[in-house]
């Protein structure tokens, strides 16, 4: 390889550096539109999470530790799907600006960009679902690229602002979506401290600092992923549909038990802005049960519900679709 070629090399690996710190570095992360293709060096960390995975085979497993795994999906999908999605996403209930930084927190301890970044796509997804402008269509590109390909492609790396003008006005947030790791790496820093406390003052739970950020930070975040993905891969493709929306959304019960209700997808699309998913007693949404003990503690508000003559496919006539998700409320 010559000289230039070193350089190039160099500077990519450089520039990637700088965007996992700060992901408006340089004009990629403010508006403009990069060249499509993967860029390896900048999803490095994204394969690396995925290949870490494998150090469970040496520091072992404690209760505690997949305890902790199991806990930490949990609470992190809820700050998906309760907060990323129903809130920042749809504006499904009101809170105060204090809980709404929280919640921002929250959902970006997931490792899945910062809140602005996924509101964003996600409603430039419901604007254009499984048409070409589409980001992530398993109709239009297929299972692979819904699934996994579109987040580790470069021209989806910036955050559509034109779509979270909404969301601009608050200082806190955009700082929050510029510096999206630093959160997720204090997450696996608190991990570790925790598991040597416990190894130090309670050795009997055979745990330690290691094996908590392999099965607290690693595991349940690479599960985590997945799961949150088939929403837009899988729960496009298989699952029945109640309403007639014009894309190819389904209602998928498995979907629903691991995404804590997201899998009533097809509800969803065919009306994205309430906060409850499941539309009928029988289709479980724990998001929604959680965020109706939210509000029952005063931390949110005016929840939106599913009116009847929405849900009801009698007399519902013309499909419910919110097709300006970028205008606040």
């Amino acid at each position: 390889m010559n000289k230039t070629g070193k350089n190039r090399r160099g500077s990519g690996f450089l520039l990637a550096v700088s965007r996992w710190i700060d992901s408006d570095f340089d004009t990629e992360g403010i508006g403009t539109q990069p060249a499509p293709g993967v860029d390896w060096f900048r999803i490095l960390p994204f394969i690396l999470l995925h290949v870490s995975c494998l150090l469970v085979f040496v520091v072992g497993w404690s209760w505690v530790a997949v305890g902790t795994a199991a806990g930490l999906y949990v609470i992190r999908m809820f700050a998906i799907t309760g907060f990323y999605h129903r809130y920042f996403s749809h504006r499904a209930f009101k809170t105060n600006r204090f809980w709404q930084f929280l919640f921002a927190v929250a959902g970006n301890s997931s490792v899945q960009r910062g809140p602005l970044w996924w509101a964003s796509h996600h409603r430039h997804h419901h604007r254009y679902a499984d048409q070409d402008e589409d980001v992530h269509s398993p109709s239009k590109r297929g299972f692979w690229w819904s699934h996994i390909g579109w987040i580790v492609s470069r021209e989806n790396f910036p955050t559509k602002r034109s779509y979270v003008k909404d969301w601009l006005k608050y200082p806190e947030l955009v700082w929050i979506n510029r510096f999206d790791t630093l959160i997720p790496l204090l997450l696996a820093l608190s991990l570790y401290v925790f598991g040597e406390v416990l190894a130090a003052f309670y050795p009997a739970l055979h745990t330690n600092g290691p094996q908590m950020v392999v099965w607290g930070f690693l595991i349940s975040t690479v599960v985590l992923y997945h799961a949150t993905f088939t929403i837009n891969s899988v729960d496009h493709m298989i699952g029945t549909r109640r309403y007639d929306t014009p894309d190819t959304s389904r209602n998928n019960a498995f979907l629903a038990l691991i995404t804590l209700g997201e899998g009533w997808h097809n509800n969803h699309h065919h009306y994205p802005i309430s906060a409850r998913q499941g539309f009928f007693w029988w289709e479980y949404d724990v998001t929604y049960y959680l965020l109706r003990i939210l509000s029952f503690l005063g931390i949110v508000r005016d929840l939106r519900p599913v009116p009847e003559d929405v849900r009801d496919i009698s007399h519902s006539g013309k499909v419910h679709r919110e097709r300006t998700m970028h205008q606040s409320k």
